[in-house]
Formats: C-alpha cells, structure tokens, sequence
C-alpha cells in the first residue's frame, strides 16, 4: 500500500485537536482564537462556552461567515441563548460542538470554499 500525505492548500486546515491545545497548519494555539480560511486571530477573550455574550455575537459576525462552528473544549457545553439568537436573527447558522468534531467539520466546510468561522474555547495555561 503506498501512503502520501496531502495538505489542502488555499485555506487554513487544523491538523491536531489536543485537549489544551490545536494545531493549524504547523503552528500549536494554546489559547482560544478564531479561524478563518484565510486568517487565525489569536487570543479571542473565552475561556468557558458560558462566558459568550451578544458582543461576541457581533465580533465574529464582523468577519462575515455564513455559517459558525463553536467548539468549546473537550465536551459540548451549549452557551446561553441569547448568544445563539444572536446568529440566527441575522440569518447566520451556528453549530455547537466539542473541539475535535469542530475540527473536522470546520476542514470540510474550508475545503468546500464556504465562508466558515470557527471559534474554538481552550482552557486558561
């Protein structure tokens, strides 16, 4: 059996999902941050799925996604909904998940050319 490694290229891919951290591309985040296919903002202020409030509704519909993957650590935690109400009275899906299937679900919608954001909560260092 001949085994050959192919990296998606145009866009952002996760390559690790740890429980402290994730691996985009080559790089380890070790603290929550959003992503875009064509950019990783470090740094997103969330340590816990209950912290989300409607202004980080507005941060993350400023990117302009149709649709948000959530992940929020090693389990679903589903945040208050006032946040999700948030997304769909501006006509945007939302999706929650822990971080390992947000990972997944966010490659596939990157590779497909959607315009996916994906927020991933890691716990404080």
């Amino acid at each position: 059996m001949d085994l050959s490694l192919e990296r998606p290229e145009g866009y952002l891919y996760i390559r690790r999902v740890g429980a402290r951290s994730v691996t985009v591309i080559d790089r380890e985040l070790l603290a929550s941050f959003l992503l875009t296919p064509d950019q990783a903002i470090e740094h997103w202020p969330v340590t816990a799925a209950g912290a989300l409030d409607a202004g980080h509704v507005e941060t993350l519909l400023a990117l302009r996604p149709e649709l948000v993957i959530l992940g929020t650590g090693e389990r679903q935690i589903f945040p208050a909904a006032a946040f999700m109400a948030g997304f769909l009275r501006k006509g945007v899906g939302i999706e929650v998940m822990d971080n390992a299937a947000a990972a997944r679900t966010y490659n596939l919608l990157a590779g497909e050319g959607r315009r996916v954001i994906a927020g991933f909560i890691l716990p404080p260092a």
